[in-house]
């Protein structure tokens, strides 16, 4: 008697088991994703992450070197950043290249006040698209360009004169 009743119970799991696969494969990957309160949160969630509002932005100009593109400060969940576009290009002859927040519209060519500036870090690359985390202790309104500088030789190699912005978001 007790192998019948084991018998039944592993025949009535495999149907239970049987019919809730067979209800989730008869439901479409959209009505199960729009069904559900937690996807909905994240997705939400999701959208609400990628939305930035552009406070400044400015077109590269050449100083030493041939630099163009465009450069954005954005503000993303609370945090501001310096983004460089996709069509950010500067010279690879620089060994020590960094990117700094300047006081002026036209930064000098090189620098002797160590002070009107912001250091946001290494370049990360010659061309195409990046970012650098500004720090929130920093004042955006006190600085004007966006400035591609090579430490070493103390060389401005081109900068990005920063205007208001839209406060749209993309």
């Amino acid at each position: 008697m007790k192998l019948n009743q084991l018998v039944q119970l592993g025949v009535i799991s495999s149907l239970a088991c049987f019919l809730s696969v067979g209800t989730v494969k008869a439901l479409t990957p959209s009505a199960r994703i729009s069904n559900s309160p937690v996807t909905n949160a994240h997705s939400k969630a999701l959208i609400a992450q990628k939305q930035q509002i552009i406070a400044a932005s400015g077109t590269f100009v050449k100083a030493e070197q041939p630099t163009s593109g465009t450069a954005q400060i954005v503000t993303e969940n609370g945090q501001q950043y310096l983004v460089l576009d996709s069509s950010f290009q500067t010279s690879n002859q620089g060994p020590d290249l960094h990117v700094l927040l300047d006081s002026s519209e036209k930064p000098p060519a090189k620098y002797q006040n160590l002070s009107s500036y912001v250091n946001l870090g290494k370049l990360q690359k010659f061309k195409g698209t990046q970012r650098y985390p500004i720090p929130t202790a920093i004042n955006l309104s006190n600085f004007k360009s966006a400035v591609i500088w090579c430490r070493m030789a103390n060389a401005t190699f081109g900068y990005a004169p920063l205007r208001s912005g839209s406060s749209g978001s993309y």
